[in-house]
């Protein structure tokens, strides 16, 4: 009976100690304001910031600047206050990248630009409901 115990308990502190560790690197949407802020005082883990792409009237993305060699790229981006920074990424442009909504980023301030490690992309819904029509 006793090894059961033990065995439970085992058990319950190794699902705790998961469950910690992978709560230690979840991290919550900020500005890019508040991401400078972190960095300047030291925060050291991946920050995430969502925003957009600026466009033009038209719809057209602006402010991406690719490298001769194709293996990474600069944009701008928007935050949700407004806050326009620029972005460098050390990946080629992600597909359907200029199509997105809404783009999250995940990376940290190093110097005045923010260095993303990786792009997360909201793209338009391909299955959208078609309205309904009656007669």
């Amino acid at each position: 009976m006793k090894k059961k115990y033990i065995v439970a308990i085992i058990i319950i502190a190794v699902a705790i100690t998961m469950i910690i560790s992978m709560a230690g690197d979840a991290s919550t949407y900020v500005s890019f304001k508040e991401a400078k802020e972190l960095s300047e005082k030291g925060f050291k883990k991946s920050i995430h910031v969502v925003g957009e792409l600026p466009k033009t009237a038209s719809g057209d993305v602006v402010g991406i600047e690719e490298s001769p060699d194709k293996l990474s790229f600069k944009f701008d981006m928007i935050d949700e206050n407004g806050s326009r920074q620029q972005v460098l990424y050390a990946e080629p442009i992600p597909t359907d990248f200029t199509r997105s909504e809404q783009v999250v980023i995940v990376g940290a301030y190093q110097g005045d630009k923010f260095v993303a490690e990786k792009i997360l992309l909201k793209c338009p819904s391909k299955y959208q409901e078609e309205p309904e029509f009656t007669s």
